[in-house]
């Protein structure tokens, strides 16, 4: 998630450097597919009004929309907002206390234009709230904003299969969707390792001023043969045959890991996938019912074949 919404302001960049850029160099430039720019610049299009000029032509913005490009990091603003008090005033030239106060002026506009973009951005994602309480705080904004400046956070997390509420410092990598939820994937300090964050189970999340470096982190590599969010200890190879009636819908799944597909002669799918957590990729399957026909292991077979009889015994 965090990738999109910096992908995002790439591309807001691009279009304002690049009026009439097309899809294609978008797709290029981000090094994504152009259905996935086409997606973005729908979101896009929430916040500063697009057009199209006609095919291969290429996009620009309507009216005077410009996001300022000087995206001072804090550290950055405090050095350039000390700057006149370093300098020996009776040698500057003419001129520089105005360009000095339009370099600030620009800075702060710049800031609030960001926060106000990271809050609709926010605003546009609806989470659920957890059965056992009767609200919860949206603290996607700052998680958010925490994530794209690697800044850490301060926490309050309550692990509900635990029944345990702790404070952790944590370090935000990346937002992971899944199911209806959204995970945080970062760096732990009480923990000191890599955990995974469900964001509906955060009672607080402010932001610090120490940063981090998260350079050295492959969130492919981490989430490698992961079906969903949880990530297992041992790979299994699954074989399933998809019927024709749902064959298309399986193709336009946006997954992690993945896939060999053959389309067979009657028009079903064979989908071969490998896998580390097998209790996650049978959740998967499972919502497909008898359109679903899982081939191998032979184990998975059978214990698909121990449920259904104790589902059929149970409503007998």
């Amino acid at each position: 998630m965090v990738d999109k919404i910096i992908r995002v302001f790439h591309i807001i960049n691009a279009i304002q450097t690049n009026p009439g850029i097309t899809a294609a160099d978008l797709a290029l430039k981000c090094n994504v597919t152009i259905r996935t720019i086409y997606r973005d610049l729908e979101l896009i299009d929430f916040i500063a009004p697009l057009t199209n000029d006609g095919r291969g032509k290429g996009y620009r913005f309507l009216g005077k929309f410009f996001m300022y490009p000087l995206d001072f990091s804090e550290e950055e603003s405090l050095v350039f907002s000390l700057l006149p008090s370093v300098l020996d005033k009776e040698k500057l030239p003419p001129g520089f206390d105005t360009a000095y106060d339009k370099v600030m002026a620009t800075h702060k506009k710049e800031k609030l234009q960001q926060n106000r973009m990271m809050e609709s951005i926010a605003d546009l994602i609806q989470m659920g709230t957890p059965a056992y309480r009767k609200e919860s705080a949206n603290l996607l904004q700052p998680i958010l904003q925490a994530a794209l400046e690697q800044r850490s956070i301060d926490t309050v997390y309550h692990a509900q299969y635990r029944n345990e509420t702790t404070e952790r410092r944590i370090d935000p990598y990346y937002l992971v969707p899944r199911d209806q939820r959204f995970y945080m994937i970062g760096y732990c300090h009480l923990k000191q390792d890599i955990r995974t964050f469900r964001i509906s189970r955060f009672m607080k999340a402010e932001l610090t001023d120490l940063r981090f470096d998260k350079s050295r982190f492959n969130i492919r590599k981490y989430l490698k043969n992961t079906w969903s969010i949880d990530r297992g200890n041992k790979n299994t190879v699954f074989k399933v045959r998809f019927s024709a009636e749902v064959a298309r819908y399986i193709k336009e799944e946006e997954l992690f890991v993945q896939p060999r597909m053959k389309d067979m002669p009657d028009g079903s799918l064979l989908f071969e996938v490998t896998v580390n957590n097998e209790k996650e990729f049978m959740k998967w399957v499972l919502q497909y019912g008898p359109e679903a026909e899982i081939m191998e292991p032979q184990s998975a077979r059978a214990a698909l074949k121990r449920q259904l009889n104790a589902w059929t015994d149970m409503y007998e």
